[in-house]
């Protein structure tokens, strides 16, 4: 190891030096790692983890990854919404409303569209083993009354709390989505209904008949 460049000779630059407070090597489970720590730029970070066995280490993994690209999306968009199911019933209590002022049959698309947005609230509260006929019913209430009273906008921001079993204002609890998920989600959800409604085709496989003298089966001799 040397420090030649591509005609040979030695060369060095002090700008391509860092600065740290400590450089030092630690073992890490089965592994021994170099870290260094107080440096003076920080353009990165490591994050090391430990678990009892792989199969718990992966999931860690897994969740910090997650949280990592939550946090990313949250970047790039730098727009966040309410969680909780509360953008989805907002959107459903808005397409209703929406549908009614529509006299073609449009009108049923739009309140079929209105309705399927409820599935993840729902999906939500079934899945914490809550009423989610309840629940759901309670965060629509919240949600109508914030689009028709002026009073009660301040109620846009609610969502469920599936820890109580109730619904509660989800910027506050600091239960939030990236702005950017939440539309890429609807609309590939959206595109892919679109795709399923545009099969006009059934390919229908007939079952075979069996041979009842021989019970399907032929005897060779």
């Amino acid at each position: 190891l040397n420090m030649a460049n591509m005609d040979g000779d030695e060369t060095f630059e002090s700008t391509l030096l860092g600065e740290a407070e400590e450089v030092f090597v630690e073992r890490i489970a089965d592994d021994e790692c170099i870290l260094i720590r107080g440096t003076k730029n920080h353009s990165s970070a490591s994050i090391v983890l430990r678990g009892p066995n792989e199969y718990f280490l992966d999931e860690m993994e897994r969740s910090v990854h997650d949280s990592l690209c939550v946090v990313k999306r949250v970047m790039e968009s730098k727009k966040v919404v309410p969680g909780g199911g509360a953008v989805e019933a907002a959107l459903s209590i808005y397409l209703e409303s929406f549908a009614t002022s529509i006299s073609s049959r449009e009108q049923l698309a739009i309140a079929e569209f209105a309705k399927s947005l409820l599935i993840i609230p729902k999906t939500l509260a079934t899945n914490a083993a809550k009423d989610a006929t309840d629940l759901v019913a309670k965060l629509r209430a919240y949600h109508n009354s914030s689009q028709t009273k002026k009073e009660h906008t301040h109620l846009k921001w609610v969502g469920l709390d599936l820890h109580e079993g109730v619904v509660r204002d989800s910027v506050k609890a600091g239960v939030l989505e990236p702005a950017i998920s939440k539309i890429k989600s609807l609309k590939f959800a959206t595109e892919a209904a679109i795709t399923i409604l545009r099969i006009d085709d059934l390919i229908k496989l007939e079952p075979q008949k069996e041979d009842k003298k021989y019970g399907g089966c032929m005897d060779e001799e």
